[in-house]
């Protein structure tokens, strides 16, 4: 069966960076950003996604373009014969069902809370009672489950349609809408009264408030977002590097992919510090921050149950295009794997999600006793922790591995397919680096993540 490749390059950065483009950066960005340092901690994100994670992003093409498969065969095509790299086949899509295990739960919330918003269910609330609001959706498992199911049956109705009808279309207008929507609302969120306070704090660093807070710790939360925010190291990317073909470098478009992630990120704090000051709230009062703060903050705004629907219909986007480009890869691993149709593939994998994705819900009421992180977490924290802080980095030093050693697909290949086409090459002078320092990196983002 001949594989389906994007019908365009601008379909393929816009997909790969919908895949990296999420909570990640919308939601985890601002107030990480916020609780170390501001501008200084955003210098130092932007350094380490250039010097950690844009080599692993384009390795992560290279193993697909090269091999034209998902991770399901893309090692068993490219490794040595003898070899067990094709092992990581099974770490890597267990890490795509956690990551849809919570992703689809809270995709959920999001589509709920635009539905309330519109209907202007927090207009009139008091600070408390819009907490409240939060809380009584956690303790209800069926509204959750109902509006999980329709993230997921979007996300599948999409891919169910193709590559080119379905994910590229869609996302491709999806992007759009959500770029559209992140310029309305950051130029609004600017113009607020009191706004150039934190414009201040966001855009004119101040290192001796990183000082005050630990240069080593503001390092390891800066190297831990840039590391995580491209959701490397479980093949979300690969998948994609195997549906473009090789007219055009893998290196210049993984800077395209990365600076779309970046500008979304950046753009989003021009949402959050300027509304936050604005309204005297402290922007770094972590996850609280979307669904509790903000819409108190629209509370206060004028014609806030208008910006606030549009706010929370930019997260359904943002948060909806990833959910679509990791069904696609889950769903392309199964036609590789088994040569199975694309709706086989798709009808099984539905179902499979919609169960996993109950025990996160469940973990917020009927299953709030169990605690397994220690008192006060749940089941998403478990599932997280899994992924973020085994997985990927786990995922991420294979693919370093594999591309840079000789046991592996090996640098000359590596750096011929990084290289193959119109563009940027891929820069010969990092090898050493790639190949001694990075995973070391790595291994030091895999253990700051146990000791935090």
């Amino acid at each position: 069966m001949e594989r389906e490749h994007f019908s365009s390059r601008l379909g393929f950065i816009l997909i790969t960076a919908a895949c990296s483009i999420g909570l990640g950066n919308v939601w985890r960005f601002p107030y990480i950003t916020g609780k170390y340092g501001g501008a200084s901690f955003v210098l130092l994100y932007v350094a380490f996604l250039i010097v950690v994670s844009m080599p692993i992003v384009v390795m992560e093409f290279a193993v697909g373009r090269g091999s034209q498969r998902s991770s399901a065969m893309s090692f068993d095509v490219l490794e040595p014969k003898g070899t067990k790299w094709h092992w990581y086949k099974y770490m890597a899509i267990t890490g795509n069902y956690l990551l849809m295990m919570f992703y689809t739960v809270i995709t959920g919330w999001l589509l709920w809370y635009f539905v309330q918003m519109t209907k202007g269910r927090f207009q009139g609330l008091s600070t408390e009672e819009v907490s409240g609001v939060f809380g009584g959706l956690l303790e209800q498992p069926v509204t959750m489950t109902v509006y999980m199911v329709i993230a997921v049956a979007l996300s599948f109705g999409v891919c169910a349609l193709g590559l080119r009808k379905g994910v590229e279309r869609v996302t491709k207008i999806m992007m759009l809408c959500l770029f559209s929507l992140l310029i309305v609302l950051a130029v609004k969120a600017v113009l607020l009264p009191g706004a150039e306070t934190g414009l201040r704090y966001y855009l004119v660093p101040d290192f001796g408030k990183m000082k005050e807070i630990g240069l080593g710790e503001c390092i390891f939360a800066a190297m831990g977002q840039a590391f995580f925010t491209l959701s490397l190291g479980i093949g979300a990317l690969s998948v994609y590097g195997s549906r473009i073909d090789k007219t055009s470098s893998l290196t210049e478009n993984a800077l395209y992919m990365g600076v779309l992630d970046t500008l979304v990120a950046l753009l989003s704090g021009l949402i959050i510090f300027p509304a936050c000051f604005s309204f005297g709230v402290q922007p770094d009062s972590g996850p609280n921050l979307l669904f509790v703060t903000l819409p108190n903050i629209f509370n206060a705004m004028g014609g806030g149950r208008i910006w606030g629907s549009l706010f929370f219909l930019f997260m359904c986007f943002a948060a909806l295009t990833t959910v679509i480009a990791v069904i696609e890869n889950i769903i392309t691993y199964f036609m590789d794997l088994t040569g199975c149709s694309r709706k086989k593939a798709a009808i099984g994998n539905f179902v499979g999600i919609l169960v996993l994705s109950l025990p996160c819900i469940f973990g917020f009421n009927i299953w709030k006793g169990f605690q397994p992180l220690g008192p006060g977490t749940n089941v998403l924290d478990l599932e997280d922790f899994i992924l973020s802080e085994n997985i990927l980095p786990l995922g991420s030093l294979v693919f370093l591995l594999f591309c840079t050693c000789r046991y592996g697909w090996g640098w000359k290949n590596f750096y011929e397919e990084a290289c193959a086409g119109k563009g940027l090459a891929y820069p010969k002078f990092v090898r050493g680096y790639v190949t001694y320092v990075l995973p070391l990196i790595v291994l030091v983002v895999l253990i700051s993540g146990y000791l935090s």
